[in-house]
């Protein structure tokens, strides 16, 4: 049955293999995904209808229960519903199969609705073997899923703490809610070790776990560490092809928040994987270009070092190039990528590779996740990023050139190097200061004349240091001043400054609460409030097709003031549509009117221009303002994974005489990044090649 069932996991990887090629490097012949669905038999129609009104009727009736305060429970029992509802609404049934699976689904949550709403024990929360659960997320107020497989040995009243994998799935175009739901309720997974939890999020579809498929596996991991005992110090992240290309992308990123990584196949950046598995050579503008550094791996590659990492690829995989790479780009830093292959395997694993690749992971894992060493680094091009085991990235020089800093500890003293970091902070919680007592009684070595606790950087400059805490954590933070650094967080001047999450580029402002807001007023512009009206449309859409939710939209005049607290703001329309533009219009460093949008010295007809951009909103800088844009990337971008990176910097103006296409919402006629205080930077050629940094040599 093993057998059968390992086989059965991979029945869709040649239907999607069949898809691949040069007929998806066709921009103006894009696929639709995902593809419609079939036609529902109306009685069948009817049927799923009844059983749907009858669960939300049933969901009315539950009210939050007294005995458990912290958990909602009505979101396990309400995905159901949301499954089967929007495979019937969007057309998104797409196998006569599916309608049983629909069944299966509606019965599940009309059980679990019942039992809520009669006051029963609900007996998904202590059941083992395989569980779906769910959450409602922050970005959209969506009801999203997961999988859980419990163990067995899984005590619900005992005190054990239990190891969780992660465990991201591989590309289906054709994984809705509903298909994503039953094979949680049918199948274990890949791997299902012993006296482990696994994790298996949804992350909202087939975005390869990132922008808020990324915000999905951490919204998920949190659900799971509520309801769940889980050991924080053996949590794993592993997956295989489109989830291997996650687990790179997870790694590297966030590397000590897991006790080991574990990608299969995948993709591991952008330029040279679609050049290999799609045969497409990209000529991308600068900015895009240089974007891919958010999630081209390779580039990060040093961050590995924090993080035990087991790479599986099959021997005669196309996709054995993203773990090629890897290894190519570890060993300038001195690290040898531990990669098993599967012999004479294409993609899937390999019997006896994979129980390799589970010998590996058991033995980190009784290990678990380790104590930050003394010697240790992070590199980031964005503050998106920022942080790694005891070190914060508070503030930058440039966003999107290599940023690094390496500490370590000698005796009483830090010695610490920076490249294009402003500020930063070292933080060790209670217990763990490695500025040691025992280290001022026994060392004769002072590294300054006054202070015993001193910190170098770049061995040009020391700072004095705080002392310990008597819980033995030590905290400090340091910024620079001109030449000089200073002990300190960066002085508050009351000045807008890029920092961690409110960053850019446009796309982050989806990675959180988001609200749009539709203009009520009219344009002086009529093919402005056209192009505006139809992009807010397919915004619309696009976000329930890609990211499988319902985005918020109001009307600019029914914006309150607790919307601007909660949410980053998508203004849609110009200054003379949209009263919420109309408001921060001045506060805002590129000046739109109704004659022209002025980009420092450079005009643009407001007739047949518009603007794109991100901003820290006037209203509420903690939040962001986002002008006629959501997430960049489109159709035909959604044909491969790879694919999906950012494609517009904090701003664009874009030449409406142009209508959009499957790549780009009209013809881009200027674009680039703010400055690190969010000003404009001096113009430069937009035709420029952009200089893509190469991993810096371990040092």
């Amino acid at each position: 049955m093993r057998k059968i069932a390992l086989l059965l996991l991979f029945l869709p990887l040649p239907a999607i293999a069949r898809v691949d090629g040069p007929d998806d490097n066709q921009t103006a012949q894009v696929r639709r995904i995902p593809k419609e669905g079939i036609d529902v038999p109306d009685e069948i129609r009817r049927e799923l209808e009844q059983g749907l009104k009858q669960l939300e009727t049933t969901l009315a009736t539950i009210t939050p229960r007294a005995d458990l305060p912290v958990l909602d429970l009505r979101p396990d029992a309400a995905i159901f519903h949301k499954a089967v509802a929007d495979a019937l609404n969007h057309n998104e049934f797409f196998d006569p199969a599916e309608f049983d699976k629909a069944r299966v689904l509606l019965r599940e949550g009309q059980r679990r609705a019942e039992i809520l709403a009669l006051g029963r024990d609900p007996d998904w929360t202590r059941a083992t073997g395989r569980v779906v659960r769910a959450y409602v997320s922050k970005i959209d107020g969506s009801i999203q899923p997961y999988g859980l497989v419990i163990p067995e040995s899984y005590e619900f009243r005992g005190k054990d703490r239990y190891r969780l994998d992660i465990w991201f799935h591989g590309r289906g175009e054709t994984l809705s809610e509903l298909n994503f739901i039953h094979e949680r309720m049918t199948r274990d997974g890949e791997f299902t070790p012993r006296d482990t939890i696994v994790l298996h999020p949804y992350g909202r579809y087939c975005n390869a776990f990132k922008f808020a498929g990324e915000v999905d596996v951490y919204e998920a991991l949190d659900s799971t560490r509520t309801r769940y005992k889980i050991d924080d110090d053996r949590i794993s992240e592993r997956g295989f092809s489109m989830g291997g290309a996650a687990a790179w992308q997870f790694a590297v990123h966030d590397p000590t928040r897991w006790f080991a990584a574990n990608p299969g196949a995948g993709f591991s950046e952008t330029p040279r994987f679609l050049n290999v598995f799609q045969s497409e050579t990209l000529d991308p503008p600068w900015y895009e270009r240089t974007l891919w550094s958010l999630y081209d791996c390779d580039k990060w590659a040093g961050n590995l070092r924090m993080v035990p990492t087991v790479a599986y690829s099959g021997e005669i995989d196309k996709q054995k190039q993203a773990a090629d790479i890897m290894a190519e780009a570890l060993k300038p830093y001195g690290v040898e990528l531990a990669h098993i292959i599967g012999p004479n395997t294409a993609h899937k694993y390999e019997p006896g590779a994979k129980q390799e690749v589970e010998r590996r992971l058991d033995d980190l894992a009784r290990l678990g996740r380790q104590p930050a060493p003394g010697q240790q680094g992070f590199r980031t091009f964005t503050l998106r990023y920022n942080q790694s085991a005891n070190l914060t990235i508070d503030a930058l020089e440039e966003h999107w050139k290599p940023a690094e800093i390496r500490l370590g500890v000698f005796d009483t003293s830090f010695l610490v190097e920076i490249d294009n970091v402003t500020a930063f902070t070292i933080d060790y919680p209670a217990g763990s200061s490695p500025l040691s007592e025992e280290f001022l009684k026994e060392s004769a070595v002072s590294p300054g004349p006054d202070r015993e606790f001193l910190l170098s950087i770049n061995h040009l400059q020391w700072v004095d240091i705080p002392l310990n805490g008597s819980d033995r954590s030590w905290r400090a933070s340091f910024h620079k001043a001109g030449d000089t650094w200073k002990l300190g967080p960066l002085p508050d001047d009351g000045g807008l400054r890029k920092k961690h999450g409110l960053q850019g580029p446009i796309d982050d402002a989806f990675m959180d609460s988001f609200m749009f807001v539709r203009p009520t007023g009219e344009s002086s512009h009529p093919k402005l409030a056209a192009w505006s009206n139809s992009e807010l449309d397919r915004a619309i859409e696009h976000w329930r097709r890609h990211f499988r939710g319902v985005a918020r939209v109001k009307d600019d005049t029914e914006i309150t003031d607790t919307d601007i607290a909660a949410h980053n703001l998508v203004l849609w329309g110009d200054p003379s549509s949209n009263a919420i533009l109309r408001r921060i219009a001045d506060k805002l460093p590129i000046v739109w009117t109704d004659q022209a949008i002025q980009v420092g010295d450079t005009t643009h007809d407001a007739a047949h221009h518009a603007l794109i951009a991100i901003y820290p909103n006037p209203l509420n800088p903690e939040r962001y303002v986002v002008l006629n844009s959501s997430f960049t990337f489109r159709e035909y971008d959604y044909l491969n994974n790879a694919r999906q990176t950012p494609k517009l910097p904090d701003w664009a103006v874009i030449d409406l005489d142009t209508p959009p296409d499957s790549r780009h919402p009209g013809k881009v006629v200027a674009a680039d990044f703010f400055d690190e205080r969010w000003q404009l930077k001096p113009p430069r050629n937009q035709n420029e090649p952009a200089v893509v940094p190469e991993p810096a040599q371990n040092r």
